[in-house]
């Protein structure tokens, strides 16, 4: 009798627990909630999920609508795709798992249960592709002459349609050439400068040195990572050369700089000769051969001559030669005389016998053998300091000179003893 008790009360508790699973369900089984459309960049995982409620006896399939192909059905797995699986919770969550998606699992996905007449909800996964480069159809590093014209192609490729722009990697802007109205084409044209280019080609005319360098072309269409490819166009030109100062001169000793600035594409050879025995001039300990780089096709040429002597004076050259052509320009190198030594003579300081101060002269004292101030500064060569001979204030004897210079003195003594008692008078008749 306890036996049959405790079987009939196991059996109640199993009718109120799952009531559908043992009558077939109370309640016909429904969906909870719709299915999330999906999108999901190429290569990563997707998860479909189909919320039921009242499942009961039923069971649960999903579909790949599109290709009628079964994926799943309940728990075990139909399709031949390894990467396709499923998994659910508690018979009201199913879940339809779908790894490293590829471009043919995008489409609609069914989630059906088996009832009379079958019920079904549908969900969309897009397959969203990061976008790549054509190699085959974008355009690689290019050469083009001086004042010709160039066409750079970027395909690009993904899902969405990617957005393709150029940019200058240097950050200058990119030069647009369009033609005026009415003008022939070729003829005339203004230029545009924009700081980026829509679109997948293109067409530089009419280019210039300035305009050498890499370009940029980046692809873009909302799935990271955006992509971008460098291409490189070299404009070649025959050897420029400027020179500041075609004319220089500098005192003997000193150090003297020459300079040339060469513009050539291909990057050119560059060297210093010095006329008339036409010798190429190389780093020594007189002289200094320096090539600085500015840019892609600009160098600057430094001649540095120290201590210069007689024979460095004359005509130097700097040249430049590529495969395009060669040019040469002259400086001409002169002599600066350099400033006379001169000696300046040494008036005589008197003093009176009551050592009483007169002011109304002079004294030059004797000074040393210092140049004049000379304003010599040509490219790196520093002049002499100038020379200020300050007066000073003597005192004058009424009676005698105390001290006269001998020697060096170019003047006669006779000639103080005259001019001594003029300055006396003259201070009488300032004191009156």
């Amino acid at each position: 009798m306890v036996d049959w008790q405790k079987a009939l009360l196991m059996m109640l508790l199993a009718l109120l627990i799952y009531p559908n699973d043992i009558f077939g369900g109370a309640f016909q089984p429904e969906f909870s909630g719709p299915i999330t459309n999906l999108t999901v960049p190429l290569g990563r995982d997707a998860t479909f999920t189909c919320l039921v409620k009242h499942l009961g006896g039923y069971r649960v399939g999903w579909v790949k609508a599109d290709t009628k192909a079964i994926q799943a059905i309940h728990d075990h797995v139909i399709t031949h795709n390894q990467r396709v699986s499923v998994s659910h919770s508690d018979h009201s969550i199913w879940n339809l798992h779908i790894k490293g998606v590829q471009k043919e699992d995008g489409g609609l996905y069914m989630c059906q249960i088996n009832t009379d007449p079958m019920k079904s909800q549908t969900g969309m996964l897009s397959i969203v592709v990061p976008p790549d480069f054509d190699p085959e159809a974008t355009s690689s590093d290019m050469m083009v002459g001086e004042g010709g014209q160039v066409k750079l192609t970027c395909r690009a490729r993904g899902v969405p349609e990617p957005r393709v722009s150029w940019r200058r990697e240097d950050g200058k802007p990119i030069i647009i050439r369009e033609p005026f109205a009415g003008s022939v084409p070729n003829q005339k044209s203004h230029a545009v400068p924009q700081s980026e280019f829509l679109g997948e080609e293109l067409k530089l005319t009419k280019i210039s040195r300035n305009e050498m360098g890499v370009y940029l072309c980046i692809a873009s269409n909302g799935v990271p990572p955006a992509v971008s490819k460098r291409i490189y166009i070299n404009v070649h030109f025959p050897p420029v050369i400027q020179v500041p100062n075609q004319l220089v001169g500098a005192p003997l000793g000193t150090d003297v700089v020459l300079e040339c600035f060469v513009e050539a594409s291909p990057m050119s050879i560059n060297y210093w000769v010095k006329d008339p025995k036409g010798a190429m001039i190389i780093s020594s300990m007189r002289h200094d051969v320096q090539t600085v780089t500015k840019s892609p096709f600009e160098v600057r040429m430094i001649l540095t001559i120290r201590n210069l002597q007689k024979n460095d004076v004359g005509t130097y050259r700097c040249a430049a030669k590529n495969s395009l052509g060669e040019v040469e320009s002259s400086i001409r190198l002169y002599e600066i005389s350099g400033p006379a030594k001169t000696q300046t003579p040494v008036l005589t300081v008197f003093y009176d016998e009551e050592d009483e101060a007169v002011f109304g002269s002079a004294e030059m004292d004797k000074t040393e053998n210092k140049p004049l101030a000379v304003d010599n500064t040509v490219h790196g060569h520093m002049g002499y300091p100038s020379l200020a001979t300050p007066s000073s204030t003597i005192r004058i004897g009424k009676k005698r000179p105390i001290n006269v210079s001998s020697g060096t003195d170019p003047y006669p003594r006779r000639l103080f003893v005259l001019v001594s008692p003029l300055l006396s008078l003259l201070i009488v008749r300032r004191g009156w």
